[in-house]
């Protein structure tokens, strides 16, 4: 697997690469594809977030799980899927909130690159799933290596606004100095959660945020 990696992040990151950890990670899925296996999302696209959002430039932070695990879904950014899928329902409900919280209509496209190019660094904890298998790949060390990435813009960015949703991503907090940047959380997007990430307003408490630090707000509109 080549790491295809923006080379600010590259530099950032340099020491994760060299852990004995990384190489495992890299061999098991070496071994995924040589045995068949159906990965997700497809090898160009694992570090599709760093590509898009360079570590000096991330603003906002959305920590994701792991990717979707269905068909032509993952696309290396967390809770976006390619134009012409339709949205998931956890999208469908980002998207809710949105347009109840800034009073803007949403055009339903699902992809969020824009967002990842004004600097929302759109982050699973795990890089990669077993097609139709969730949670599959979250023992085989990407948590290790996004733990490193939190706590490097922790520890060398300023005022980054970080959206956790959901107890998975609530329990990261720690990486997180809250005196340096900012922490928003919420329940999580999904229907399970029954409605209770509606009215979190983390959108326009982000750009709020933003403007405070002396920082273009987010055009959440898509």
């Amino acid at each position: 697997m080549e790491v295809r990696i923006e080379q600010s992040w590259k530099e950032a990151l340099q020491e994760e690469f060299d852990k004995p950890y990384f190489e495992r990670l890299v061999a098991y899925l070496h071994g995924e594809k040589a045995s068949g296996q159906v990965v997700y999302p497809p090898g160009g696209q694992i570090f599709r977030a760093f590509e898009l959002t360079p570590v000096d430039k991330v603003k906002v932070v959305i920590l994701g799980q792991d990717p979707y695990h269905g068909p032509g879904q993952a696309m290396g950014l967390s809770f976006s899927v390619p134009d012409g899928v339709p949205a998931p329902p956890s999208l469908k409900n980002i998207f809710k909130e949105i347009e109840d919280d800034l009073g803007i209509r949403m055009s339903g496209r699902p992809n969020l690159e824009s967002w990842a190019r004004q600097g929302v660094l759109l982050l699973n904890a795990v890089l990669t799933v077993r097609g139709g298998q969730p949670a599959s790949h979250g023992a085989i060390g990407w948590q290790e290596f996004t733990d490193a990435v939190i706590k490097y813009l922790s520890a060398h960015g300023e005022g980054i606004v970080f959206m956790l949703w959901g107890n998975f991503a609530r329990s990261k907090r720690d990486l997180i100095d809250s005196s340096r940047h900012h922490i928003l959380e919420a329940a999580h997007p999904s229907p399970l959660a029954r409605g209770a990430f509606f009215g979190c307003r983390h959108f326009s408490q982000a750009n709020a945020l933003l403007e405070q630090e002396h920082k273009t707000p987010i055009n959440w509109q898509l």
